[in-house]
């Protein structure tokens, strides 16, 4: 897989050893039974500390197996001698295969399972992108049963970070919501502000394109970070709109006094947070790879989030005002303006009312 590297796997260096494989069969045709093989050949090469000798008031083990000399390649092995019910000596290549191998210098389990890790780094690629090749090569391979593929390491942990984030990414722009309902006293207004939010999206993927970054834990982060600051832009646009609307002005005239009154605050504080992210995004000492994508996503959504939402969010404050307008058709209020040019049509009093008279 391109961009792996350094691969290597947690058993590679095994201890070498012999492996006995017994016909049972035969085994039981000659007279001997599997206790006996398995007492005999422990004795043989690993030794019988049964028997203890007392001297004073020590005890001592005695060790009973076979000398050095007998112990020295697989052919001892092969030429051990049992001896059956019968009293009959059996050779131990008689009823069993006999073979050099090697095992495991340790035995690795995780989650009670015998398992086997096979590590690897990655160089010019993003981590998921290498696991996502791994795995389509791995769902060719034919699976023995019993055998399945965890994935550990960096991507179980931004899996695991990815969950998370994800949630408080909702989070985020449920609070965000939630708190300009609150402000505005409307529940439809404060979705014009949230349209801002994908604005600054589509500018931080972009950026992180252009940069060739991945999307990793930091660059969720932020985009957690961009809720709040694109958001911005939109609650000032949004509340200087209602202020000039609440003045007597109509919508369409109110959205063009707010781009033109606004943009110069949107405008400065976007580019200072820009100038800001800037050596971070720039930064090549160690770790800054991580500390880049973060401020590439910053700086990317809020250039985009600056020229799209003054245009967006009042197309979608017009929208938005037209429907409300339409749901409370004949409810509608006039103008100030136009409440001032109305004829005056005084009321005479009714019953015991106040009128000029009592002055």
């Amino acid at each position: 897989v391109e961009g792996a590297t350094e691969m290597k796997l947690s058993v590679e260096a095994g201890n070498p050893e012999i492996n006995v494989q017994v016909d049972r069969d035969k085994m039981a045709a000659l007279g001997l039974n599997l206790s006996t093989v398995g007492a005999t050949m422990q004795t043989a090469f690993s030794g019988n500390t049964k028997g203890k000798f007392r001297q004073g008031e020590y005890e001592y083990d005695i060790n009973i197996r076979y000398g050095s000399f007998n112990r020295q390649s697989i052919s001892d092995v092969s030429n051990l001698l049992f001896i059956n019910e019968r009293g009959e000596e059996v050779r131990l290549a008689q009823f069993a295969t006999i073979k050099e191998s090697s095992g495991p210098s340790q035995l690795e389990r995780r989650d009670k399972s015998t398992s086997v890790t096979v590590q690897a780094q990655t160089v010019g690629r993003p981590t998921g992108t290498v696991a996502a090749e791994w795995q389509a090569k791995f769902d060719q391979l034919k699976k023995p049963s019993g055998v399945a593929y965890i994935w550990s390491g960096d991507m179980e942990n931004q899996s695991e970070g990815f969950g998370s984030l994800g949630v408080a990414l909702l989070a985020a722009i449920v609070l965000v919501y939630l708190i300009m309902v609150a402000l505005y006293n409307s529940f439809v207004y404060p979705f014009v502000v949230l349209f801002s939010i994908p604005l600054s999206i589509i500018g931080a993927l972009l950026a992180l394109a252009l940069t060739n970054n991945s999307l990793n834990l930091f660059t969720i982060l932020g985009l957690i970070m961009l809720i709040g600051l694109v958001a911005k832009n939109a609650i000032m646009l949004v509340d200087f709109t209602n202020q000039r609307k609440a003045e007597g002005a109509t919508t369409y005239q109110a959205v063009i006094d707010a781009n033109n009154a606004r943009l110069r605050p949107i405008l400065m504080t976007t580019i200072a947070m820009v100038i800001g992210m800037l050596p971070i995004a720039l930064a090549s000492g160690a770790g800054a790879e991580w500390k880049n994508g973060l401020a590439w996503v910053i700086i990317g959504g809020l250039i985009s989030s600056l020229f799209l939402t003054l245009v967006v969010v009042p197309v979608m404050y017009s929208i938005f005002d037209k429907i409300i307008n339409k749901i409370n058709k004949g409810k509608k209020e006039k103008p100030i303006a136009e409440l001032m040019r109305a004829k005056y049509i005084p009321e005479a009093p009714h019953g015991k009312e106040f009128d000029p008279s009592h002055i």
